[in-house]
């Protein structure tokens, strides 16, 4: 399908953004990509730690990630993918568990041996189920509690919810955590008695980030950095451009808006109210990651998920026990994770203040931890990073095309049942530059 010459605009730099811009100008439309922020990417965006460039955000692939696959090789960025064992483990009680292999969930004792096995028994189980249908009107507190008993909720379930959802852990649907189990099961090569496999692209995704840009100006798109966008212009019903915060008008016969929903609905406030309590309807957690540059590792995992919400992280991602040191002048990295509610104190504290908070748990986990290990330390917030999929919510998503004319939605409010991730970035990029390349070539029909 053929632009023939249609303009789009395309508010919103992020992985979306940028595959749809780069879709988009391949059918032949002039597109011009407007960013808020004076870097591309969203949360994919990158910065240097020892001479390598790394996430400001931890990043990895699943095997079953094809979307993103496909775009690498397409991108000639396939020889810098590799795939690594994963080493996931579980700090509960002041103990550090391996949590990999049934062998290790044998191990595992803070519940007893009936219960260990009811939770290998579920993964099995919700790995076999094709249609999560079944699971779209139950809490996964629920079913949890129901099918592996309370202890396995209390303990393993139960913690990771509230550290990832807050106030709304105990709502979240039992469909997003069937699409998790499911996913990780996929991503474990030989089936499930082996390890999980996780990809990264050596050098940052970063690369794919830069790659997209460079693709995107070589085929005449237009990429505006540090261009806010006010509003989107609508007349007659239709979007017919978008109005820069500096006042300048920019005129397109589509609209492409990638941000979150909140964002969404000041920029377009002639939507609907059933479309607009579509996207109110799905809350988010924002993100907050402290990374560390350390002389030497904190722990032997490369995932380690925090059980003792007595902690103030949720989960510690230690990325050069997968990825290692030497790509980053022999240091290692430690992210310190957080999911939050909006107006968190935590978002409000300098990092010396988080830094105070963090620092004494860091030596529960580790107790010959000490200050002299830290060569660096960034803090990095992430707004509505994190959608969240209650069971009053679950399934409830607004559609790509808005009921304004012209003006379309790409969002992780509506990757569901899936969990964030750049795979599905890009496949809602793609997604959305079909239905735009689709109706315009319709409308152009039309005139004809």
């Amino acid at each position: 399908m053929s632009g023939e010459g249609k303009r789009v605009a395309i508010v919103g730099g992020g992985v979306a953004g940028l595959t749809a811009a780069y879709r988009l100008l391949q059918r032949g439309f002039q597109v011009h990509v407007y960013e808020a922020g004076p870097e591309w990417g969203g949360l994919v965006r990158t910065f240097e730690v020892g001479g390598g460039r790394i996430e400001c955000f931890y990043h990895h692939i699943f095997t079953t990630d094809t979307t993103i696959v496909a775009l690498l090789e397409e991108l000639g960025l396939s020889p810098r993918l590799v795939w690594r064992d994963s080493k996931v483990g579980i700090y509960y009680q002041g103990r550090l568990y391996p949590f990999v292999t049934p062998i290790d969930l044998l191990r595992f004792t803070p519940v007893g041996l009936l219960d260990r096995l009811r939770l290998g028994l579920m993964g099995l189980y919700l790995r076999r189920q094709r249609d999560g249908d079944r699971f779209m009107g139950i809490t996964a507190r629920e079913w949890v509690s129901r099918f592996a008993g309370q202890r396995n909720w209390d303990v393993v379930w139960g913690p990771l919810f509230r550290g990832k959802f807050g106030d709304m852990a105990d709502q979240v649907s039992m469909v997003w955590l069937w699409n998790k189990v499911r996913l990780r099961f996929s991503s474990r090569r030989g089936g499930p008695l082996q390890k999980e496999v996780l990809g990264y692209l050596l050098g940052s995704f970063g690369l794919m980030v830069d790659e997209l840009v460079a693709r995107i100006r070589a085929l005449g798109g237009h990429l505006h950095a540090a261009t806010p966008v006010q509003r989107v212009i609508v007349e007659d019903g239709r979007a017919t451009g978008v109005l820069l915060a500096d006042g300048t008008p920019a005129p397109a016969d589509a609209v492409v808006a990638t941000v979150a929903n909140r964002i969404f609905l000041q920029l377009a406030p002639q939507l609907p109210q059933d479309y607009v309590a579509l996207c109110r309807g799905i809350p988010y957690q924002d993100a907050l990651c402290m990374v560390l540059a350390l002389r030497r590792p904190l722990t032997r995992f490369y995932w380690l998920n925090i059980n003792d919400r007595g902690f103030p992280f949720l989960a510690l991602v230690e990325h050069t026990n997968f990825i290692g040191p030497e790509n980053y002048g022999g240091q290692h990295v430690l992210y310190i994770s957080n999911y939050l509610e909006k107006g968190h104190p935590y978002f409000s504290m300098s990092d010396e203040e988080l830094w105070a908070v963090y620092r004494p748990y860091l030596a529960r986990i580790n107790p010959e931890f000490d200050d002299s290990w830290v060569t660096g330390r960034w803090v990095f917030k992430g707004a509505d990073a994190q959608p969240v999929f209650t069971v009053e919510n679950a399934g409830r998503v607004p559609p790509h095309r808005t009921p304004i004319a012209g003006l379309y939605l790409a969002n992780m409010s509506q990757i569901f049942p899936e969990d964030r991730g750049q795979n599905y970035s890009i496949r809602l990029g793609e997604q959305v530059a079909e239905l735009v390349a689709r109706d315009m070539a319709r409308v152009s029909s039309y005139v004809i």
